[in-house]
C-alpha cells in the first residue's frame, strides 16, 4: 500500500515480499492551468515541471545532473522520459508527465546518494498548478507494478508561494539503497541553485 510521505520520513526500498527493490521510477504528474476565455471558451496556460535528479559521491561532490538537458546519466542506469512543456489539458489523466527511472544494480559504485528536486521552470507558483503529485514506485514508465510511495503538492499549503522543491534522497548503507522523504519547498528560482541547496542542506 502507498504511504503519503511526510518531511524527514525514511523508507526502505522493498517489496511487499521482502525483497528489496531494483527498478524504481519517480513520476511527476501535473496539468495545465485552466482559464476562462473573454467568450466563456475555455484556455490552458502551459505548465512547464522539470523533473531532475543528482548523482553524489561520499564528499557531496555532484558527479551527473539527470534534466531535460540530459536525458540519460553516462552508463544508463538513470533515464528522463523527456522535457514536457504543458501538463494536462484534459484533465487528470492519471499517468505521469515527466518520469526519472533507476535501475539501482547498475548504479555507478561511485554513486552514494541520488537526490530529486522539482522546479517550475516559468516559475508558476506551486500552489495553482493542477493537480501537481509525485508518486515512487517499482516498476517502469510504461508499467507500473507497485506504488509505495506518494507526494502531494497541490494540496499541500507548504508549497505556496514557491517554484522549486526537494523530493527527498535515495541514499545507500551497508550495501543497500534506502530513501529520506525531505518533501520541502525551497527559495530558489531554477535548477542550479536548488543544487547548491540539496549540498548546503541535505547531503
Amino acid at each position: 500500500m502507498a504511504i503519503n510521505l511526510t518531511k524527514g520520513q525514511k523508507i526502505d526500498l522493498r517489496k511487499n515480499s521482502g525483497d528489496s527493490l531494483t527498478n524504481i521510477c519517480v513520476g511527476v504528474n501535473w496539468g495545465a492551468i485552466e482559464k476562462k476565455g473573454f467568450w466563456g471558451n475555455t484556455k490552458f496556460e502551459s505548465v512547464d515541471l522539470d523533473a531532475s535528479c543528482i548523482t553524489f559521491d561520499d564528499n557531496k561532490n555532484p558527479l551527473e545532473v539527470i534534466y531535460f538537458g540530459n536525458l540519460k546519466s553516462e552508463n544508463g542506469s538513470i533515464k528522463h522520459s523527456g522535457d514536457d512543456l504543458v501538463g494536462d489539458t484534459g484533465g487528470d489523466d492519471g499517468l505521469d508527465n515527466e518520469i526519472i527511472s533507476v535501475d539501482l544494480t547498475k548504479i555507478n559504485p561511485n554513486v552514494s546518494k541520488i537526490a530529486f528536486v522539482l522546479n517550475s521552470f516559468k516559475g508558476q507558483d506551486f500552489k495553482i498548478i493542477p493537480f501537481a503529485s509525485i508518486r515512487i514506485y517499482e516498476g517502469t514508465p510504461t508499467r507500473v507494478n507497485e506504488v509505495f510511495a506518494t507526494y502531494d503538492i497541490a494540496n499541500d499549503p507548504t508549497f505556496s508561494g514557491k517554484v522549486s522543491m526537494v523530493l527527498g534522497i535515495f541514499y545507500k548503507r551497508n550495501g543497500e539503497w534506502k530513501f529520506n522523504a525531505v518533501g520541502e519547498p525551497t527559495n530558489d528560482r531554477d535548477l542550479k541553485a536548488t543544487i547548491f541547496s540539496v549540498i548546503s542542506k541535505y547531503l
